[in-house]
C-alpha cells in the first residue's frame, strides 16, 4: 500500500454509441500494464468478462485473471469511487494505482469530471486523469455533425482513438482533419490490434507539455468548422486561439482563470497553452478542462525562438470578446482597461 500514490488518478475512456469503447477496453484489460487498476464500467455483460473472470468479490465487484479490479456502477459514480477506495483501504480488493471509468456512449462527459471536484471526500483521494475518446472511422463525420455531445468528447479528449479504419470505404483523412480542427492539441492514434497500449493512452507523464502542432505550439490557427453541407455546424462550440507577446502577471492570470471556471466551467470545455510568465526564463504549460484544472507544468525551455505565449479555447455558447477582454485586464498589467494589444492574434470560429 505504500507504494500506492497519494492521489489516485481517475482516467475517462469516452465515445459516442458505436464508436469502439467496448472493444478497446476489452483489449486493454488483458494488457499487463493495467495490473493495478480498477475499471468501472456500466455492466459486466456489455464488456464481455466472463472468460475473464476469476473470482467474484461481491454483486457489483470481479477480480480478473490480470489483476485488475472492475466494478458496475449501479446509482451515483461518486458512491462507487468511495465503495472502491473503502474496500482498498480494508483490504478487500487488491491494491490499485489507477481507475478507468467507461462512460456510455450518450453521456455528456463533464458531469464525470465535475464529480471529482464537486465532491469533497474524492477530491482529498482522486485526481482527473487522462481523458481518452474513441472516434468511429465509418460514422464518426456525421455524428461530429449531428450530435452536440460527440463534439463535447472530442473537445475534452487528450488522446483520441479511431477505431473501425478497416471496415471505412473512403477513409480516414476527413475525419482526422475535423478532429484536429476540433481539439488541435489532442494526441491521435489508430486503433488495432497491437495498439494503442494502454501506456500511451493513460500514462501521466508530461502530462500538460505535449507540443503538437509543427511550430511547437498548440493550435497554428483557430478552427474553421463546418458541416458536410459547407454551412455552420448548429452547436454553440467554437474554437480559438490568443497569441500575445508580453509577459503575464501570474497571479492576475490565476485570478482571472478560477474567476472564469467558477462562472461558467461546465461551457469551458478546453483551455490549453504555453505562457511567458513575467519573472521566469522557462515557459510554463497551463491545462484545464471544465471545472478541472491541471498543474502548471515548468517546461524545461521554449519549443523555439518564439517567446510568444498562446492560448488555446473550446468553449460552448461564450462571447469570446468579453472572455478575451477580461484575460487581457487582468494577465497582462499594462492592459488594465481591457484594451487589446495591436500584436494579439486572435480569431474564433462556431464549430
Amino acid at each position: 500500500m505504500g507504494d500506492l500514490p497519494a492521489f489516485t488518478p481517475v482516467h475517462l475512456l469516452t465515445g459516442f454509441l458505436g464508436s469502439g469503447k467496448t472493444t478497446l477496453l476489452r483489449r486493454l484489460l488483458a494488457d499487463p500494464a493495467l495490473a493495478d487498476t480498477a475499471v468501472l464500467i456500466n455492466e459486466f455483460g456489455e464488456v464481455g468478462l466472463d472468460h475473464h473472470l476469476v473470482e467474484r468479490i461481491d454483486d457489483t465487484m470481479v477480480l480478473l485473471q490480470s489483476g485488475c479490479v472492475c466494478c458496475t456502477v449501479r446509482g451515483e459514480l461518486a458512491e462507487a469511487l468511495k465503495d472502491l477506495y473503502s474496500k482498498r483501504d480494508l483490504g478487500l480488493v487488491p491494491p490499485f494505482s489507477r481507475v478507468i471509468i467507461e462512460s456510455t456512449g450518450l453521456a455528456d462527459p463533464f458531469p464525470v469530471l465535475s464529480t471529482l471536484k464537486s465532491d469533497p471526500v474524492l477530491r482529498h483521494h482522486f485526481h482527473a486523469g487522462s481523458v481518452v475518446t474513441t472516434v468511429d472511422a465509418v460514422n464518426g463525420l456525421r455524428q461530429l455533425n449531428t450530435y452536440v455531445e460527440s463534439n463535447r468528447q472530442v473537445a475534452i479528449a487528450d488522446r483520441i482513438v479511431v477505431t473501425k479504419t478497416d471496415l471505412s470505404a473512403t477513409g480516414t483523412s476527413a475525419l482526422l482533419s475535423r478532429v484536429a480542427e476540433l481539439n488541435p492539441d489532442a494526441s491521435t492514434h489508430i486503433s488495432g490490434d497491437e495498439g494503442p497500449d494502454a501506456d500511451t493512452l493513460f500514462s501521466e507523464d508530461h502530462r500538460g507539455a505535449q507540443l503538437q502542432s509543427a511550430s511547437g505550439f498548440y493550435c497554428d490557427a483557430p478552427a474553421t468548422l463546418q458541416t458536410a453541407e459547407g454551412v455552420a455546424h448548429t452547436t454553440a462550440i467554437s474554437s480559438f486561439v490568443i497569441t500575445f507577446q508580453d509577459p503575464i502577471d501570474w497571479t492576475g492570470f490565476g485570478v482571472w482563470l478560477t474567476m472564469l471556471l467558477n462562472c461558467h466551467g461546465e461551457r469551458v470545455l478546453r483551455v490549453k497553452g504555453i505562457l511567458n510568465l513575467a519573472g521566469e526564463e522557462r515557459p510554463v504549460a497551463v491545462h484545464g478542462v471544465q471545472h478541472l484544472v491541471h498543474p502548471p507544468v515548468h517546461m524545461e525551455a521554449w519549443p523555439s525562438a518564439d517567446r510568444s505565449s498562446r492560448l488555446v479555447f473550446i468553449v460552448d455558447g461564450l462571447d469570446t470578446n468579453l472572455l478575451k477582454r477580461s484575460f487581457y485586464a487582468f494577465a497582462l498589467p499594462g492592459h488594465a482597461q481591457g484594451r487589446l494589444p495591436p500584436e494579439a492574434a486572435v480569431g474564433a470560429q462556431n464549430v
